[in-house]
């Protein structure tokens, strides 16, 4: 077996030791592998960054929950000043008269007003008026985030879940696809792939840069195939299954395309570990062409089928 030398060291900005067998840099999602320890809650507390990123759903559980405590905190203010100095408060039991407060502060952060309730005294009115404009900013922070979550730029190319090696002209290469599922359009994409391997009786790692049959297109309407040709220049030039389950490989995937919806550029990262990729198989052609165009089953993306592998190189 033919040994790659390393011309120039590739920093990926990983770390280079993994003591454990099947460790993941990059998870299939894009998320890096990497846990921060002994950080202060405030030094690694970024809101922003959370609400623009966390699921729907939980972006409107936070909302609900930050709506319903606030009202809460105002209700019980109403409440410790005394529901006398509010008009319109007919509960007699303190249960009646709090819910009667908390559906009043709802109607004051929103600025709603149906006017059955409303203050009598100074410190009713000063509360009344600081819920009001804390109700202005925070639903003009709420809007903000909205307006942040579907504006964010991002890249939804969905990954086949292998890669193959398979035959590539007289040698054989090692294979993935992409595809964007959106309708909006994605213009000069490029691909780099690295490759990451543990090193001959120790914890450490290499990084290598992989030679691409094309490392970037003008246009991405359909389905690509990326290819790395395994020549004698590979780093796994000779490599079989099990040597690549040995070195603990793992394909670092990152995209980078100008999306035209938001005219800026956007990122996509993924990675496949050794044992995610697939020897002797090769990607299925799923274009068909018709008077109408070019039809593509992004559903089957991940379809093979079994293939000899070209001897040289292996």
């Amino acid at each position: 077996m033919k040994l790659y030398k390393k011309e120039k060291y590739n920093d990926l900005g990983l770390d280079t030791k993994s003591p454990s067998s099947g460790y993941r840099a990059l998870n299939k999602d894009g998320s890096f592998n990497v846990r921060k320890e002994n950080v202060s809650f405030f030094e690694g507390m970024n809101i922003f960054h959370s609400l623009v990123s966390m699921s729907w759903l939980q972006f409107f559980l936070v909302l609900a929950l930050g709506y319903f405590m606030i009202n809460l905190v105002f209700a019980s203010l109403y409440l410790f000043i005394g529901t006398e100095h509010l008009t319109g408060i007919y509960g007699t039991t303190k249960i009646d008269q709090f819910i009667e407060a908390f559906f009043f502060s709802a109607q004051t952060i929103t600025t709603l007003g149906y006017g059955q309730i409303a203050p009598l005294n100074l410190a009713a009115n000063i509360v009344a008026a600081t819920e009001s404009l804390l109700g202005l900013l925070l639903f003009a922070l709420a809007t903000g985030l909205m307006y942040g979550r579907f504006s964010k730029p991002y890249a939804t190319i969905k990954y086949s879940s292998l890669a193959v090696i398979a035959p590539y002209n007289d040698i054989n290469g090692f294979m993935f696809r992409v595809v964007n599922p959106k309708n909006n359009q994605l213009l000069e994409v490029e691909v780099n792939v690295n490759l990451s391997l543990k090193r001959e009786n120790s914890d450490l790692r290499d990084f290598y840069s992989l030679e691409l049959e094309r490392s970037k297109v003008v246009f991405f309407p359909t389905m690509w195939t990326v290819v790395h040709p395994i020549s004698d220049k590979s780093p796994i030039y000779g490599f079989k299954s099990e040597e690549l389950i040995a070195k603990d490989a793992e394909f670092i995937v990152v995209i980078k395309a100008f999306d035209e919806s938001f005219s800026q550029s956007v990122y996509s990262r993924s990675s496949y570990k050794a044992n995610e990729v697939r020897w002797g198989a090769k990607f299925t052609y799923l274009a068909k062409r018709d008077e109408t165009g070019i039809s593509i089953d992004v559903g089957r993306i991940d379809d093979t089928f079994e293939i000899d592998l070209n001897q040289s190189g292996s």
